[in-house]
């Protein structure tokens, strides 16, 4: 704006709060956004004629909580400047913006310099596996002992017409119904778009035309995409009757590959963790290798039915964990892509710059068969690249460039909290609970340390050359807070209408706490988020240039990291804790913090480079390959 240019009186208002706050000599950026969250954030006050009015002692109270002082004179000076940002707050509400209205300002992770190879090739993939299960070509309703099959193996079979894609939607679909009251993995089946699908699939593949790999195959889908006909719950209470006339570009790539959808799997409320639902009907989604823990999440659904065997496959999403998390507590193979590979139109938003859509399956090889058939520009998601991702298992991994993040291997230290001085007996006895469970943490971080340190041992015996290397030190935790403020605009109208009471999680960490808090982290602080976000992605890429592959165990800062800067991770089964192993820190059914513990999966993790992921996939299919983990399976009842 010139310094000619009128303003009209709402910007000539703001400039005189600005000019005053200015005067007032308010140095933090966190105290606009304070005071008008004391002022307009009223639970069901959606007209600003029930707004409580400004006053000099809100805007106390706001700077004590941004630690700033004024004088009365100031407080009332400040206090009259703000009815106008109240008013624009309220115009802006009034446009009832649905969650699919994306920001106008686009995440774009690839740093200067990089060139994108957008050349589209044929897939690589191994050689057709050999089925050794004995099949009837005649059977009305499959086998079980077909289950477990990979994508690959499944595909054969009804490519060699050995199975009927009718016959295997039939199996999955009474498996699911059977173990659903186990495991609560499901939202809704799809039972009648299933078996259309189903039978024009024979139908096509009788006549000649096959697909390809996944054609006739039954998945599930986390119920955050959207598909036409059925609720889409984004497992959260005060959507559970929610609907959309317009399936996902997901669902309809995947139904254009000729795969069959047979369930809207569990998603945790909101994408967070693995509890879902409403009051009248909620649950946490269970590990099947251990039924009174949860699944984990947010994809909590779609890992447990397919580690389960109970879908030939399925899709899930992460924002930061929600693949790898479920992908790890579950054993199954999760591909989070880098960010921007795979279209998000027609799925619930969280954090539009950090969300993706990825695989979970019981390979790797099909992993990519499932993200070669949904990558790709759609002309809606305007943060999708034009990136090519071209899959390759025929490549030597020997002749890869393979690091590893060496600190993250190093046995973990133990690192007891101080002890308080002159304490009383009642903070003794928490002091020393609090050891407990310090010294408990510890010992299942050494237990699980072996597992990946023997990956280093087996990727060396595969003739793999490991260089160490370490990610920037850089505060990757202080950008982080990007995430929660975008999916507390997402859902802003939920916040405000005092409709989050009824999500089933209001723990201090579950979303409506997390949403509430986000009303005062400022404009001014996101944005310089953004902006040391951009020196991390730099700072990243520099560190992912001398390497193909990065190894690492699949927790600790890489997580935060490569979500923040969009990196592809490739997370594989690593094998089985022991009898030995250290138990649970909580035993209790269906207790949240329940996880570990004998006899339930490990993992390790893949990084690639920005749209690196074909290269990431090779080397973890060739290790998955050499040590069989894939291969293993809960036995379920």
């Amino acid at each position: 704006m010139t310094p000619d240019a009128k303003l009209s009186p709402a910007d000539e208002t703001r400039r005189r709060f600005l000019t005053l706050s200015t005067a007032a000599g308010i140095s933090s950026t966190l105290f606009p956004g304070v005071l008008l969250a004391l002022a307009a954030h009223t639970a069901g006050a959606e007209d600003p004629a029930t707004w409580k009015p400004i006053t000099p002692e809100m805007v106390e109270q706001a700077a004590a909580i941004a630690g700033l002082s004024f004088t009365e004179e100031q407080r009332k000076e400040l206090a009259g400047g703000l009815a106008s940002l109240q008013g624009g707050i309220d115009d802006v509400r009034k446009l009832n913006l649905p969650n699919s209205v994306e920001p106008s300002l686009v995440f774009d992770p690839v740093p200067s310099g990089m060139v994108l190879e957008t050349e589209r090739k044929p897939m690589k993939l191994g050689p057709a596996p050999r089925v050794e299960v004995q099949v009837d070509p005649h059977a009305e309703t499959a086998q079980e002992s077909l289950a477990f099959l990979t994508v690959r193996e499944l595909g054969e079979l009804v490519r060699t017409r050995k199975v009927s894609s009718t016959a295997l939607t039939k199996m999955y679909l009474a498996r699911l119904k059977r173990y659903d009251p186990l495991l609560h993995f499901v939202i809704t089946f799809t039972d009648d778009r299933a078996m259309k699908l189903a039978a024009q699939a024979d139908k096509e593949i009788a006549a000649g035309k096959y697909r390809g790999p996944l054609h006739g195959i039954p998945w599930g889908g986390k119920d955050l995409l959207a598909v036409k006909g059925y609720p889409t719950t984004w497992g959260a209470g005060p959507y559970m009757d929610q609907h959309f006339d317009e399936d996902a570009e997901v669902v309809k790539r995947l139904d254009a590959a000729g795969a069959v959808l047979i369930a809207k799997l569990t998603l945790g409320a909101l994408a967070q963790g693995d509890l879902w639902g409403s009051k009248e009907r909620n649950g946490r989604t269970r590990n099947p290798w251990n039924p009174k823990q949860g699944s984990s999440g947010s994809s909590a659904g779609s890992a447990s039915a397919v580690a389960a065997g109970c879908v030939g496959f399925a899709i899930g999403t992460e924002t930061q964990g929600s693949i790898s998390s479920p992908s790890t507590r579950c054993g199954t193979s999760g591909l989070r892509p880098s960010f921007g590979l795979v279209p998000r139109t027609g799925a619930m938003a969280l954090s539009w710059s950090m969300d993706k859509i990825g695989a979970i399956t019981r390979s790797v090889e099909d992993c990519a068969v499932v993200l070669h058939a949904i990558y790709g520009p759609d002309q809606h998601d305007l943060s999708v690249q034009n990136a090519a991702f071209n899959p390759d298992f025929t490549v030597d991994v020997k002749k890869l460039r393979v690091g590893y993040i060496k600190s993250a291997f190093d046995m973990p230290e133990l690192q007891l909290p101080e002890k308080p001085k002159d304490a009383t007996s009642k903070q003794l006895e928490a002091y020393e609970l609090r050891v407990e469970r310090v010294k408990a943490g510890h010992a299942r971080e050494a237990y699980d340390m072996q597992y990946a340190t023997k990956t280093l041992d087996v990727l060396r015996g595969m003739g793999v050359a490991l260089t160490p290397m370490e990610l920037p030190k850089f505060p990757f935790d202080a950008i982080t807070p990007m995430l929660t403020a975008e999916a507390a605009a997402a859902f802003d109208n939920l916040t405000r209408s005092g409709r989050d009471a009824e999500l089933v999680g209001q723990l201090p960490f579950d979303w409506p706490a997390s949403f509430r808090r986000m009303r005062f982290y400022s404009a001014v602080d996101y944005i310089n988020a953004s902006r040391a976000r951009s020196l991390a992605i730099q700072q990243m890429a520099a560190a992912f240039a001398p390497f193909d592959v990065i190894v690492t165990p699949s927790s600790g800062m890489q997580l935060s990291a490569t979500n923040l800067c969009g990196q592809p991770a490739v997370i594989v089964p690593n094998g089985l804790r022991g009898d030995d192993a250290p138990p649970s820190p909580n035993n209790g059914d269906g207790d949240r913090q329940n996880a570990g513990g004998p006899g339930t999966p490990v993992s390790i993790t893949f990084l690639g480079q920005l749209y690196g992921d074909a290269k990431a996939c090779a080397l973890a299919a060739a290790y998955q390959q050499k040590t069989g983990f894939h291969k293993l399976h809960p036995k379920l009842g």
